[in-house]
């Protein structure tokens, strides 16, 4: 397999850190843990969330920016969907990193804690 070329790995490389930065934002994921279940509009989202229309609007731009989110005009209304479910495949597989990080430092602390009492 040949090698990419330098400026279509940097280009690569950019979308990843643009993607990464959409993801950057916890309510930007949760919104799209909610699109997963089903397409919304901004009006469903806002009632969800709780959040004023302006807010989720503006995470949604982010995200169809990036391309990880699909704009889709149904009459006056505009539904918003994942673009690609594997991002919730992704975002899965870094929630059990982060897992099994954290249980990697609890059992670090108990081995200190135990450590510590023994002395």
């Amino acid at each position: 397999m040949s090698a990419l070329s330098p400026s279509l790995s940097q280009e690569i490389n950019q979308l990843h850190a643009d993607i990464c930065s959409a993801l950057a934002d916890p309510t930007r994921i949760l919104l799209l843990y909610t699109l997963f279940e089903h397409p919304r509009t901004v009006n469903e989202l806002t009632f969800e969330f709780g959040a004023p229309q302006s807010t989720i609007s503006r995470h949604l731009k982010t995200l169809r920016e990036r391309g990880l989110v699909i704009a889709t005009r149904k009459g006056q209304n505009v539904e918003y969907s994942l673009a690609d479910e594997r991002l919730i495949q992704a975002l899965d597989l870094l929630r059990e990193v982060l897992r099994d990080g954290v249980l990697r430092r609890a059992v670090m602390v108990q081995e200190v804690e135990t450590i510590q009492e023994s002395e």
